[in-house]
């Protein structure tokens, strides 16, 4: 074990000397230490610079991130490197705990007694089989139960889907009733990391789980928004090697995610603290590798998949953010949550007509559920362009076809709101499950104009028909 000294603390960057006769510690392995009052500190290595002139601090100088507070560190504390990298335990014996960035459990439940641990960094070349991933490769469609994202957005295994929105709009919301339906349903593992989020929604979490009775197959894992930048960078990594185990296990896993973008205002932070320049988009230069070396683990293989659905908190509501558009690149599907739709009532507040999904398609979803997606759609579409003559002549001078069109997209739009399980006590309805033949009938009789009759807010916040 190699042996150093603290000899500079500049923000949260430890800067680690160790003697010249001994072998550096490599990228990513963990260093130990302890402040004046006996806390353990977490270092990881970042860069390691052997030359003499490198820096002004002299040759073999190791610079570090923390992935524990370092309040109390001194100059000249003893730093052992343990030889390896950040490992989790993994199994089943970690469901239903709540673990750290290192794999630790920090809801005071005890040891996990897990037997197994991997590391969250691995070589890709040696740990991607291709031929395996290549014959693995299925369509299937997961039903989630809410009505819109079954009809216009289906799930399937193996994919990504992102839920892009700015602040308030329900991305947590809506994870959480995912996670609610198709565990609930399918009865699979999810994995949900916490990266950068507030500790007030790390506590929702786990209660309403406990309360759902779907912690026993779930593991939550957080890097809050408290915590230094690099516990909110590594943590995506300790969440993703989680999802892999049960994966080699022929476990479909749910790989939860929330928020991908804070993942990366985390790297942009750490690049930023350790002086390299920033690219011309103000982020750090590195964006796109991290990014991949994150998302390209999420994949099928075997006789299992890793289902990854993703929040992408949108600074300003603004889509054309260098992160948000890196993160687009990785996506399948993508759920844009739109502000308007939160002021009218209408949840969840996922607009049709911005979102998109890679898998609508006949020979995916059938050509049944294709062709209600589509005629939706179109209806949808020709409401956003009524609507703007409408508010300015009024609904009298539309044409009666027009009228007659207008009216059911406003139908349409109603049913597709739907109360949550986990928001009944907000919105004080029952939650509801709606199959997928369920929502497809409904939608073809509504676009039909077999329920005229009715009133669209006879339509709003209800289950099927």
């Amino acid at each position: 074990m190699q042996k150093g000294k603290v000899i500079a603390v500049i923000g949260p960057v430890v800067i680690v000397k160790f003697p010249p006769n001994e072998p550096p510690p490599a990228a990513f392995d963990i260093l130990e230490t302890k402040t004046y009052d006996g806390k353990r500190v977490v270092l990881e290595v970042v860069e390691y610079h052997l030359g003499r002139r490198t820096t002004d601090l002299g040759g073999h100088i190791a610079r570090c991130i923390p992935l524990t507070p370092i309040f109390g560190l001194q100059r000249n504390a003893e730093v052992i490197s343990t030889g390896s990298g950040i490992k989790t335990p993994v199994g089943k014996e970690v469901c239903s705990r709540i673990l750290n960035v290192l794999g630790e459990p920090i809801d005071k439940r005890g040891s996990l007694g897990a037997k197994l641990s991997r590391p969250t960094h691995k070589k890709k070349a040696a740990d991607l089989n291709i031929e395996k991933v290549k014959t693995g490769l299925r369509f299937e469609v997961m039903e989630t139960g809410i009505k819109v994202l079954d009809l216009l957005f289906p799930l399937i295994k193996g994919t990504r889907t992102g839920i892009l929105g700015g602040a308030a709009l329900g991305k947590s919301i809506l994870i959480l009733e995912l996670m609610h339906n198709i565990i609930k349903k399918q009865k699979g593992y999810c994995v949900f990391t916490g990266a950068g989020e507030r500790i007030r929604e790390g506590n929702e979490l786990y209660t309403e789980l406990s309360k759902q009775e779907i912690l026993d197959r779930s593991i939550l894992v957080f890097g809050q928004m408290n915590e230094s930048p690099g516990a909110r960078f590594e943590v995506v990594h300790t969440g993703i090697t989680l999802a892999e185990y049960f994966q080699e296990e022929r476990e479909d896993v749910l790989f939860f995610v929330d928020s991908v973008y804070r993942f990366a205002q985390a790297g942009s932070e750490l690049s930023t603290l350790l002086g390299r320049i920033p690219s011309e988009t103000g982020y750090q230069p590195t964006l796109t590798s991290e990014m991949s070396d994150f998302q390209e683990r999420i994949r099928s293989g075997g006789q299992a998949a890793i289902t990854a659905i993703e929040a992408v908190y949108v600074p300003s509501d603004d889509l054309t953010d260098p992160a948000v558009v890196c993160i687009f690149s990785y996506l399948d599907s993508m759920l844009i949550l739109s502000r308007q739709h939160v002021q009218l009532g209408l949840y969840p507040a996922i607009d049709p007509l911005l979102s998109s999904c890679s898998y609508l398609d006949p020979l995916i979803v059938g050509r049944r559920h294709f062709a209600a997606a589509q005629e939706a759609l179109r209806v949808l579409n020709r409401y956003e362009e009524l609507r703007r003559i409408v508010s300015i002549i009024g609904i009298e001078e539309l044409s009666k076809e027009d009228r007659v069109l207008f009216e059911r997209a406003q139908r349409l739009r109603s049913f597709l709101t739907q109360p949550f399980f986990t928001a009944e006590l907000y919105t004080g309805k029952k939650g509801e499950y709606v199959p997928l033949d369920r929502t497809l009938d409904n939608c073809e009789r509504i676009v039909s104009g077999e329920w005229d009759k009715r009133s669209a807010e006879e339509l709003y916040m209800i289950g099927a028909l």
